[in-house]
C-alpha cells in the first residue's frame, strides 16, 4: 500500500520535469533563417511605416520624423518574423497633428538620429510589435 503513493509523487515528477523542459524549448529561438533584406521586399514597407508612426507617437517632439536613409535591415524567420532594422530619421515640418509628407527642417530646427529597431511581425496578421528600440543623436 506504501508503493502507490511513492509512484504517485514520481509520476507527478515526471510530468512536472517534462513540463519545464517543454516550456524551456518553446522559449529558444531556433531560426529558419537570416538574411538582409532590401526596403521594397514586402511586409518591410509596412513595417518601416509602423516603426516611423510608433516613433511618432511616443517621441516628445512637437514634430513628426521621418526616415531619410535605411542603413540596415535584417530579416530574421521563426514562427514569427522578425526585422532588425537600422535607419537614420529627420526632423519634419510637420507637427504630430499632421498626417501628410513634409520636408525635412533645416537650420535651428534641424536634427537627425540614428535608430535601431527590433520588430516583430506577422505580416499575414498585420501584427507588429517593437521588442527593441534604441535612437541616438548622429
Amino acid at each position: 500500500m506504501m508503493a502507490r503513493p511513492w509512484k504517485a509523487s514520481q509520476l507527478l515528477l515526471a510530468i512536472l520535469v517534462a513540463l519545464v523542459a517543454f516550456s524551456y524549448q518553446q522559449k529558444r529561438k531556433t531560426f529558419i533563417s537570416v538574411r538582409e533584406v532590401n526596403a521594397l521586399e514586402p511586409p518591410v514597407p509596412d513595417t518601416l511605416d509602423y516603426v516611423t508612426d510608433a516613433y511618432n507617437k511616443e517621441s516628445e517632439d512637437v514634430y513628426n520624423f521621418r526616415i531619410l536613409r535605411i542603413l540596415k535591415i535584417e530579416k530574421r524567420v521563426t514562427d514569427h518574423l522578425e526585422f532588425r532594422i537600422r535607419v537614420e530619421m529627420r526632423r519634419t515640418t510637420c507637427f504630430k497633428t499632421e498626417k501628410s509628407t513634409c520636408d525635412v527642417q533645416e537650420g535651428e530646427l534641424y536634427k537627425q538620429i540614428q535608430c535601431y529597431f527590433s520588430v516583430y511581425v506577422i505580416p499575414w496578421f498585420e501584427r507588429y510589435k517593437i521588442l527593441k528600440k534604441n535612437c541616438t543623436n548622429s
